[in-house]
């Protein structure tokens, strides 16, 4: 929609200026529509949102002042941390359900909930960009029949046929928060397929994939994803389920406990007490997985060099894994990883033809590796497709009067498939240990910030441009 600044008001506080492309503003219908959503959403309460601060609709270009959320989103802490659980997993369905709660309260709708909105803030959580997706979604210099304003993955069967009777209501934003929970859940989005237009093929059609939920919370999700916006569950149906009905984690020994009223016989007050005491134990459960836990130091990578290698860990050894040892495990070909490209921030991915290695967001299956060690050396395995037959590595194709490229291929070893990973003495944004990447036939794994493509080439005596990092996403089934 626009250019997002971080600035200062003049006491000092720190705001969030997001400028609308002047395109955009220049169709009459999207400025009425901008003021109409504006205006909505200052009556939105700020207590689980980023409070609306400013705006001026007529302004050149238009803008919108928010607060600003100094903490990550929840796209970025499953990215770099993996699947949520627990009391982290509880509070972010709590947190985010009663986000819902004040947004429709209002009567403002989303439209674009997902985890990058989903933000971990010093009070709880925040969601932020609620609302604003209407007034650009139905101008039509910018948004054509065959467009939508939103993510697919996390978009309700109804927004892929507006012209088929039924109306966007605030069911859509319910249908986004069950697959909000199952990606917090799970690393993974319900209806996860190998292209978007795949993707709400399967949320048309198909039944949603939810393996991995806890028991607390799988029902509440299987409901907020029916593809009857009539029998999914409103924000505060759901906010009641969740404060009454979900079990929560035990409590520590000096815990004071608060009994929840009946939400039959609730108040509005006695609600919105109730709502605070839930709010304030998840932000104790949010900000207890994201303090730090302190450097150990003498803490090395391991040798490469693994032809064989114990079972992978039980999953409750897994949990309880230091950054070293779960970087060993990835090393001997036991756990999912991304492979992040240092100085971009960003993660391998076959793009959407898959074809082509790129860099992507770090979601979803298709940015998902294993090494598997050949020697000192390794195959990188795609896990994409498990199923697939035969399995894919990461291959270098040569491209006539072109750089080598990355691209999918058969997992043999060969002078194209077969990779070294070599130390670097730096380590990326997360401080995670970095590794320069190399065929030994063809050269280094190099990304171009200019053409935004990854190459390979040999550099001679020149160091390499670039270095990546791995991602613990979790374990395999079995060694690779």
């Amino acid at each position: 929609m626009g250019t997002v600044f971080q600035g200062r008001a003049p006491d000092g506080r720190l705001v969030a200026i997001k400028m609308v492309r002047p395109e955009f503003a220049h169709e009459g219908e999207f400025r009425a529509r901008f003021r109409s959503e504006v205006n909505r959403a200052q009556q939105v309460p700020p207590f689980s949102t980023a409070e609306v601060l400013d705006a001026d609709p007529d302004h050149e270009p238009p803008y919108l002042v928010v607060e600003f959320v100094d903490g990550p989103s929840l796209a970025a802490e499953v990215r770099d941390n993996g699947p949520l659980s627990g009391a982290a997993l509880h509070g972010v369905a709590v947190g985010t359900a009663t986000a819902l709660t004040a947004i429709h309260g209002a009567g403002v709708i989303h439209r674009d909930l997902k985890p990058g909105n989903v933000l971990f803030a010093r009070g709880g959580i925040k969601v932020i960009d609620f609302g604003i997706a209407r007034a650009f979604e139905a101008t039509s210099q910018h948004t054509r029949t065959d467009q939508l304003v939103g993510t697919v993955a996390y978009m309700a069967p109804e927004r892929f046929d507006p012209a088929g009777g039924r109306a966007v209501t605030t069911a859509a934003d319910i249908f986004a928060w069950g697959a909000v929970i199952a990606f917090a859940a799970t690393g993974r989005t319900p209806f996860a397929a190998e292209s978007a237009a795949a993707t709400a093929m399967r949320i048309l059609t198909q039944p949603p994939e939810l393996s991995g939920l806890p028991p607390s919370l799988r029902p509440l999700v299987e409901r907020s994803l029916a593809k009857d916006p009539a029998r999914r569950p409103s924000a505060r149906e759901l906010l009641d389920r969740l404060l009454a009905g979900a079990a929560a984690p035990p409590l520590a020994a000096d815990t004071e406990i608060v009994p929840v009223p009946d939400p039959r016989r609730r108040t509005r007050t006695v609600a919105l007490a109730a709502i605070g005491v839930v709010l304030l134990a998840g932000v104790g459960m949010v900000a207890a997985r994201f303090l730090p836990h302190g450097s150990r130091t003498g803490a090395t990578a391991p040798s490469a060099g693994v032809t064989s290698a114990p079972a992978p860990e039980a999953p409750s050894a897994a949990a309880s894994l230091t950054a070293a040892e779960r970087l060993a495990s990835i090393m001997r070909g036991h756990r999912r990883t991304l492979i992040h490209i240092a100085e971009a921030d960003r993660d391998l991915a076959f793009d959407s033809d898959h074809l082509e290695v790129t860099a992507g967001d770090g979601t979803g299956a298709k940015s998902e590796f294993a090494l598997v060690p050949i020697g000192v050396d390794f195959l990188i395995r795609s896990l994409r497709d498990p199923s697939g037959s035969p399995e894919e590595c990461l291959g270098v194709k040569i491209v006539p009067d072109e750089s080598a490229r990355l691209v999918g291929a058969e997992c043999s070893a060969t002078d194209a498939t077969v990779f070294s990973l070599s130390r670097t003495t730096e380590t990326d944004d997360k401080k995670r240990p970095t590794y320069y990447l190399r065929s030994e036939r063809y050269g280094f794994v190099q990304w171009s910030p200019t053409d935004k493509v990854l190459f390979v080439e040999e550099i001679g005596d020149a160091p390499p441009l670039s270095a990546f990092s791995f991602v613990d996403r979790g374990p395999l089934p079995s060694p690779s």
